[in-house]
């Protein structure tokens, strides 16, 4: 399965290559992270056997569970959270994790703030915006980003470097990239997380510095 693996990175990047280039853009400019939620220990080492190093997981325990001993073996491996986290995890999301893709709420925002302040520990955050606007989704909602934005970076001195969006399953992607791009312009945040399996090449052509693959990669849950 390491060779599945192998091959499946090295057709997605050669996509982003693709999307980059046709965009104008150098494709050393988009990261790729591999989401590897759901999926084992042992599929993640033949990633990173292939010589990929950024991963997202969606949960501080499924991370906690799986990385340590990652870690040990390849020290340089990148680990972003790129699900909700709750407030009583933040210690030990600062702890797991090398960028937190995720604050989308006043009060998660103080609490990192205040960890961040105990603990030392500053890994670069992502504000997650709910362009879609839905109830049953994270994010704050694009009419509160801009001030969001502002209470995080300048008041609580998060250190915030960009935006996250996760659009609609059901609605033009292309439209929530435009916003997240329009926002993240406002604020002079230069890294826009945005794009998954279905639609990062499109995202890419919006600005995307950071797409999140992870059925292209690892299949579906357990595949490999």
């Amino acid at each position: 399965m390491e060779e599945v693996i192998a091959a499946n990175l090295a057709a997605v990047r050669e996509r982003i290559e693709a999307a980059a280039r046709a965009a104008g853009r150098a494709p050393d400019g988009v990261t790729l992270v591999a989401v590897s939620k759901t999926h084992p220990a042992a599929s993640v080492r033949r990633a990173l056997a292939a010589g990929h190093r950024a991963f997202g997981e969606n949960r501080v325990q499924e991370a906690e569970a799986k990385y340590p001993g990652l870690r040990e073996e390849f020290p340089d491996l990148e680990l972003h959270l790129i699900g909700p986290l709750q407030t009583n995890k933040v210690r030990d999301a600062l702890a797991a994790f090398d960028v937190i893709e995720s604050v989308d709420r006043p009060r998660l925002a103080q609490a990192l703030a205040r960890e961040m302040d105990h603990s030392g520990l500053r890994p670069p955050c992502l504000i997650e915006v709910n362009t879609g606007e839905e109830a049953q989704k994270a994010g704050i909602m694009p009419a509160e980003a801009d001030e969001f934005i502002v209470e995080c970076r300048d008041r609580l001195g998060l250190p915030i470097i960009g935006l996250m969006c996760v659009p609609p399953i059901d609605e033009e992607p292309a439209l929530h990239f435009a916003l997240l791009r329009e926002i993240a312009r406002r604020h002079e945040l230069g890294v826009l997380s945005m794009g998954m399996s279905a639609d990062f090449e499109k995202a890419i052509r919006f600005g995307a510095t950071h797409v999140r693959v992870g059925t292209a990669i690892f299949g579906g849950r357990g595949t490999f």
